[in-house]
Parts: C-alpha cells; sequence; structure tokens
C-alpha cells in the first residue's frame, strides 16, 4: 500500500512504510489500470519513505487516464487569486 505524492508524465512519487531499493521494478496500480517502473530513489523523512519512481516505456500518465482525487493544477490557484494583495499589517490601538 503507498500514498501517491505526486505524478507527472513520466513518473511519480509515492510514500511508503518500508525501504524500496534502487533499481527495483514496481507496479502503481489503479482502479481502471497500473504503471510499471523502476526506483529512482528512496528517502526517509519524517513520515515514511518517499520513492521516485520512472515509469517504464509504454507507461505514461495523462490527467484523461487517472485523475487522483488530490491532485492540485497550481494554476487554478493563480485564477482565485486577487489581482492585488495588501499586506496584512498590524494595527496601533492609541488610548
Amino acid at each position: 500500500m503507498a500514498n501517491l505524492e505526486d505524478i507527472s508524465l513520466s513518473g511519480a512519487c509515492i510514500q511508503v512504510d518500508a525501504q524500496i531499493p534502487n533499481g527495483a521494478v514496481v507496479q502503481i496500480s489503479y482502479p481502471k489500470g497500473e504503471f510499471a517502473g523502476v526506483v529512482r530513489y528512496c528517502m526517509f523523512k519524517e513520515i515514511g519513505y518517499f520513492v521516485g519512481v520512472q515509469f517504464e516505456a509504454g507507461y505514461k500518465w495523462s490527467r484523461t487516464s487517472f485523475k487522483p482525487m488530490h491532485l492540485l493544477d497550481p494554476r487554478s490557484l493563480m485564477k482565485r487569486a486577487p489581482h492585488k494583495m495588501k499586506p496584512n499589517l498590524p494595527t496601533r490601538q492609541t488610548s
């Protein structure tokens, strides 16, 4: 079992509980299919191992084939941001 942290056309980053060696072949399954790839890095951070997987030839991610529920397009944040942002300065109270 793994948590998907990030995904791109050519690979993904997953979070797992156990270390996976570089060069290991892994499969990432989702309801309508799977991706096969090779581990390129595995590093421990506070809450688990973060594993970089490079997809093998013939496996490419696209939003139409698989869209994670937590996928965030940073461009959508720009559309919602106000044009001019005012700094939130503390107010000074007078007696």
